[in-house]
């Protein structure tokens, strides 16, 4: 079996295409050399194999070659994670730090004017400018 459509049957790429992509711009490599593997390299029992998935460097062993792409619940018969642990903590620790919100300096535009509005003197306000300009207060210039 291609070592593209083996990616793809142990379900560690989404779909063929995506499997033979990264084997054409050499996101999978032979661990005992080294070398980058095409798409058509044949897969035998017992290789290994280094894979770059996104920001996850992947080790994996063929521990049997598939008749087709199988279900999740058996994909460790054919499949043997040799990745370490740190690199799964490494993830998980960028994935929490990619979604923290930045550091705001400053209040954006609605929370300025919503304070404006609830400052204690925003009513006496409104009321002066009711007395000398009237229309103001209807249109959208005073929420």
């Amino acid at each position: 079996m291609r070592i593209d459509k083996y990616l793809w049957s142990v379900r560690l790429y989404k779909t063929r295409p995506l499997a033979s992509d990264a084997c054409a711009n050499g996101r999978v490599k032979m661990v005992s050399d080294g070398r980058e593997l095409k798409a058509s390299h044949e897969v035998k029992v017992g290789e290994q194999y280094a894979l770059n998935i996104e920001q996850l460097h992947k080790v994996v062993e063929v521990a049997a070659v598939p008749p087709g792409r199988v279900g999740a619940p058996l994909v460790s018969t054919f499949l043997k994670d040799l990745t370490p642990e740190e690199e799964y903590e490494r993830i998980q620790m960028a994935r929490q730090y990619a979604f923290e919100k930045p550091h705001q300096t400053r209040a954006s535009r609605d929370r300025r004017l919503q304070v404006q509005v609830d400052h204690p003197w925003a009513n006496r306000a409104k009321r002066i400018v009711a007395m000398i300009m009237p229309n103001v207060l209807t249109s959208s210039y005073i929420a």
